[in-house]
């Protein structure tokens, strides 16, 4: 028991700080190589923030906990919106109803809809996935062709990019977060494996608890860190971008892998509690509304909501 709570909690650091050096190599390197950073921005930091849960449900899928890599994705998700929201609007507003949030609002509900179901077809299988990554690629077309029509899109920070950077302390950030990664995931999935067989629950609930809240600590710990600084609008679009992710890529990759079994308390709840999270979104995205403070504390209750329901 000891050894496999020690297993998960050096995962989840390794996870954070090797999810982070990794981005940062990873941009950096293909800023020198003179890849566009529009480009960069779309893929290398879009893949390189989701590597956390990448690397996580492809280490279950390959060690046959299935429900691990389900449970991680829609976990996450429902942690993204109701955490990683509610806690930075609890310290600062989010203004939430830009022409941009909505537009990607809409792209992450057509996500999540297609994404039920694929899961209601399952099990998840390579014909499955090709879907889900074929969304995915149609995703960072729309987002290329729109963001290359505006002039200044060059121009826009990425997140690790540093131009003072050495270039053998980039080789260094990226074999660190190559090597890392990997290693915590294994980390990870083997402890959380141990702890469902300790306490003789299955391995969704663990990876819809333990391992999503986990893998959401770097979009967690940036949204509490940009809301300290009063700039807590920046979490609509990191939260938007990981659940996306999330749904089509992650899975996609993880079903390319090996068959994903649905478990029919996913289909029977969770993959529900998903959606209206989701949608919970709607009228502040849509309806151009702040989440104030009051909200905030209402996605938080939502959460434990979840929690509760999902271990009764």
């Amino acid at each position: 028991m000891v050894h496999d709570v020690l297993a998960v909690l050096v995962g989840l650091v390794l996870l954070v700080v090797a999810g982070d050096l990794l981005v940062r190599g990873a941009v950096n390197l293909a800023l020198r190589l003179g890849i566009p950073s529009l480009i960069v921005g779309l893929t290398v930091v879009a893949f390189g923030t989701s590597a956390p849960e990448l690397l996580v449900s492809v280490k279950a899928v390959l060690d046959h906990a299935p429900g691990i890599a389900l449970g991680n994705v829609v976990g996450s998700n429902i942690a993204n919106i109701l955490l990683v929201l509610g806690i930075p609007a609890v310290i600062s507003v989010i203004h939430a109803g830009d022409a941009h949030a909505r537009r990607s609002y809409l792209t992450m509900l057509a996500a999540t809809l297609l994404f039920v179901l694929v899961a209601f077809l399952g099990p998840i299988r390579w014909p499955h996935a090709l879907v889900l990554l074929a969304g995915l690629g149609l995703m960072l077309w729309d987002n290329y062709r729109k963001a290359k029509a505006h002039r200044d899109a060059e121009e826009e920070d990425l997140e690790g990019a540093d131009p003072a950077l050495p270039m053998w302390r980039i080789a260094i950030y990226t074999v660190l977060g190559l090597i890392g990664l990997p290693l915590a995931a294994d980390l990870l999935v083997d402890g959380a494996v141990g702890i469902a067989r300790i306490y003789d629950v299955s391995e969704t609930v663990i990876g819809l608890t333990l391992v999503a809240v986990g893998t959401s600590l770097p979009e967690l710990a940036t949204s509490i860190t940009a809301a300290l600084r009063r700039e807590a609008d920046v979490a609509m679009g990191n939260v938007i971008g990981s659940n996306v992710f999330n749904l089509l890529g992650i899975i996609g990759i993880a079903g390319l892998l090996g068959p994903l079994p649905v478990p029919a308390s996913m289909l029977d709840f969770d993959l529900w509690a998903m959606l209206v999270a989701t949608l919970a979104l709607a009228p502040f995205v849509l309806g151009r509304r702040d989440i104030t403070r009051f909200w905030g504390f209402t996605l938080i209750a939502g959460y434990v909501a979840f929690l509760v329901a999902l271990t009764h």
